[in-house]
C-alpha cells in the first residue's frame, strides 16, 4: 500500500469535471468492470457518460461539486453529486419506507437543504485503499447542506455495508426515470455543520 501522500485530491465544479470528460469516462470503465461486462443497458458507458452530462449541463454549474483522486499521478477515483433544487425530480418516484413518514414534508427541498451524493466510484486496481472513503469524506465535508441522500442497488452489498459503516440509514426506495434504470433503496445522511 503507498504512504496517504501518494494520492490528490482535486475539487471540480460542473465545466470543469467536462473538461476532464475523457478522464471521467476512463475511470468509469477502470472502476465499473463488472457491470459493464453484465451487458445491462443502465450500466453501459455511452448511458453512463450521457447522465453524466446531464449532471453537468451548464444549467447545473452552480449545484454540481466533484473530487476526482490521483494515486501516483494516474486518476484512480471519482465521486460527485449535487444540491437538490425545489421539485427535484430525485423525489419523483420515492416511496418511504415508514408509514409515519410525512413523505411531502420529508422530499421538500429549497436549494440548501439536500446534495444528491450521485457516483463513488474507485479504479479496479486502487480498491482496499480506503479510497472510496476518503473520496466521500472529501465531497460531503465540503457541502453546506443539511443531509445527504444516495441510490444504491440492494444487491450491492460491499457498497451497502461501506455506506452503513459511514452512516447512511435506508429511508425508502426509488426508481429513476433514466432508461433501464434498476429499483434503487435510498439512504440518507446529515452532514456536518459549519
Amino acid at each position: 500500500m503507498k504512504p496517504p501522500d501518494a494520492v490528490v485530491f482535486q475539487h471540480l465544479d460542473a465545466a470543469q469535471a467536462r473538461e476532464l470528460r475523457a478522464t471521467v469516462a476512463d475511470i468509469y470503465r477502470r472502476s465499473y468492470v463488472d457491470a459493464i461486462a453484465s451487458g445491462d443497458p443502465f450500466d453501459s458507458p455511452d448511458q453512463f457518460m450521457h447522465r453524466f452530462d446531464t449532471y453537468t449541463a451548464p444549467t447545473r454549474a452552480d449545484v454540481f461539486a466533484m473530487v476526482i483522486a490521483y494515486f501516483d499521478g494516474r486518476p484512480a477515483g471519482q465521486t460527485w453529486g449535487w444540491t437538490l433544487s425545489p421539485n427535484a425530480a430525485w423525489w419523483k418516484n420515492f416511496q418511504p419506507d415508514s408509514t409515519t413518514v410525512d413523505r411531502d414534508a420529508f422530499t421538500v427541498e429549497d436549494g440548501t437543504r439536500t446534495f444528491a451524493l450521485s457516483e463513488i466510484m474507485v479504479c479496479a486496481n486502487n480498491t482496499g485503499q480506503g479510497l472510496a472513503r476518503n473520496l466521500h469524506d472529501k465531497l460531503l465535508n465540503s457541502r453546506p447542506e443539511r443531509r445527504s441522500t444516495l441510490l444504491v442497488e440492494p444487491e450491492n452489498e460491499r457498497a451497502y455495508r461501506a455506506y452503513r459503516n459511514w452512516g447512511w440509514t435506508r429511508v425508502g426506495i426509488t426508481k429513476p426515470s433514466w432508461p433501464d434504470a434498476p429499483t434503487f433503496d435510498v439512504l440518507i445522511r446529515e452532514l456536518p455543520t459549519a
